[in-house]
């Protein structure tokens, strides 16, 4: 374009009309070089164009103090007018006899609604209502948990209600029976959940004859196995303060709790017998397939072999998380969701699994569902993609995304006081190093593609698999499944009839 005076003006970017105009009848011309050197980054460029000091992230740490010998993680926090006690007791129905699983399960449950002594359970419950107090109960095969959270001011309210539902329960007999009549229709209608059969009987094909093997039956809940008696028998030797760790954050000061902790504790009854040990598992090693038949619109498949990998502090296990990750559990960057959904269309959804316990060996394998038909060829494409990750290295890519899923979420270990102590009360149990976390994010950093390949192709074992399969037999194909390996079909007992004592009846 020309200006008025003739002067050729090449097409620019807008600047702004006022300081055209300015330039045109101060100089008569219009120059567009000093006006764009003074021209700030809008946009995209803009954003580029910013710069950040790093942040450094400095989460809470509990403070740890011991009261009449029971360690206490302490973290104060003011931001709200509230206060969350945890406490955590060493036991679970995994370290004592099957007879008395029944009610090892139901000790956590009966301390909630069974009332204490001094308060029946309706008075529990209009205190609970009234204070607007929160109270969780819970346990596991290890041990037993419980926290309340209340309004500051209903402090010392809160806990002695709480105290009292733990130290000095009353096993309301009503009660009691509500908990085994929902157990009992819990355990009939096991068998209608195909995942939930499948996940249990896998669990009874590998590990057998022991905790993480055991499975509700009709004969673990006479009323005799889960009586006041033995119920009261297991309280005393878990629920006391030997084997207890409590956790406390909130609006308080270390100077006003303490008090209320040596009192809290003053009042607990001492042990009264030990807590046995935790048994080790002896996990199935043959491999085989094993059906389940059900008249079902889908196969539940589930399989893994035993893997020697424990939860530890070592570039193995930090590789073995990466490589987890990389095969079926990171989602659908993974290459197992990868192949059997997006490339074949055989599921909705498919993940590997690789547990590491922290004190004897784990499992490593892979869950899907699928239309009958699909059955056998999801199950070849799945070992195929492992053999193929046992042979060949992943990408750096893969890893460099796997590694960046951590990363980027660790954050989230810290979104409240509450989460920080509750984890730490769990590191002490499981005998690891209060800075696990820390070391977790620096050992998963350190990971490269060599460390990734070396840990599976010394874990990942395909031939090894022990697949289970709840489904249709005949949809499936007995002739595709007979080519998988040698069959086994699971004759269940119904879970209802049946006792402990009676097992799986099996044919070929």
């Amino acid at each position: 374009m020309r200006s008025r005076t003739g002067t050729f003006v090449k097409r620019i970017p807008r600047v702004g009309w006022t300081a055209l105009a300015v330039a045109f009848w101060t100089t008569g011309a219009v120059s567009p070089e000093p006006l764009l050197a003074q021209r700030r980054p809008v946009g995209r460029e803009a954003a580029e164009g910013l710069r950040y000091p790093e942040l450094e992230f400095r989460p809470a740490s509990p403070v740890v103090h011991e009261v009449r010998g029971v360690p206490v993680f302490f973290l104060e926090s003011h931001t709200l007018p509230l206060v969350t006690v945890f406490a955590r007791f060493k036991g679970g129905f995994g370290r004592f006899p099957r007879d008395m699983m029944a009610a090892a399960t139901a000790l956590p449950s009966i301390l909630r609604y069974g009332g204490s002594v001094g308060m029946s359970p309706d008075s529990v419950d209009r205190t609970l209502e009234q204070y607007a107090i929160q109270t969780s109960f819970g346990g596991g095969g290890e041990g037993v948990f419980s926290s309340v959270n209340t309004l500051t001011e209903h402090l010392d309210v809160a806990l002695d209600m709480w105290s009292s539902l733990l130290a000095r329960p009353a096993f309301d007999s009503a009660q009691i029976e509500i908990w085994r009549g929902r157990e009992m229709e819990s355990v009939r209608r096991r068998g209608d959940d195909p995942a939930r059969l499948a996940f249990s009987e896998f669990n009874r094909l590998l590990y057998g004859d022991h905790p993480i093997g055991w499975e509700m039956e009709a004969g673990d809940l006479v009323p005799g196995q889960i009586g006041r008696e033995v119920l009261a028998e297991l309280h005393d030797r878990i629920v006391c303060p030997r084997g207890l760790t409590l956790g406390v954050t909130g609006d308080v000061t270390w100077s006003e709790l303490r008090p209320r902790i040596e009192a809290m504790l003053a009042r607990w009854p001492a042990c009264s017998g030990d807590v046995p040990p935790s048994p080790v598992p002896d996990i199935r090693q043959e491999s085989g397939i094993f059906v389940i038949p059900r008249k079902s619109e889908q196969s539940v498949i589930v399989m893994a072999h035993a893997v020697s990998l424990r939860l530890e502090d070592s570039p193995e296990y930090f590789a073995a998380q990466i490589g987890n990750s990389i095969l079926g559990g990171g989602g659908f960057s993974s290459r197992l969701l990868s192949r059997v959904r997006t490339e074949e269309g055989y599921a909705y959804s498919a993940s590997s699994l690789w547990t590491t316990p922290r004190n004897h060996d784990g499992l490593l394998g892979a869950i899907t569902r699928t239309r009958p038909e699909n059955t056998v060829p999801a199950i070849r494409l799945i070992l195929d993609t492992m053999e193929e990750l046992r042979i060949l290295p992943p990408s750096s890519s893969e890893v460099e995304t796997a590694v960046e899923r951590i990363v980027n979420g660790f954050v989230f270990n810290f979104e409240s006081p509450a989460q920080i102590v509750s984890r730490r009360m769990f590191y002490l149990a499981q005998g690891l190093p209060d800075d696990w976390l820390e070391r977790f994010l620096d050992g998963v950093e350190r990971v490269d593609a060599a460390g990734v390949h070396e840990v599976l192709a010394r874990h990942i074992r395909p031939e090894d698999m022990i697949v289970l399969i709840v489904g249709d037999p005949d949809r499936i194909g007995r002739d595709a499944l007979e080519a998988l390996g040698p069959v086994t079909i699971l004759e269940i007992d119904d879970p209802a009839t049946s006792f402990p004592s009676g097992s799986q009846r099996s044919r070929r």
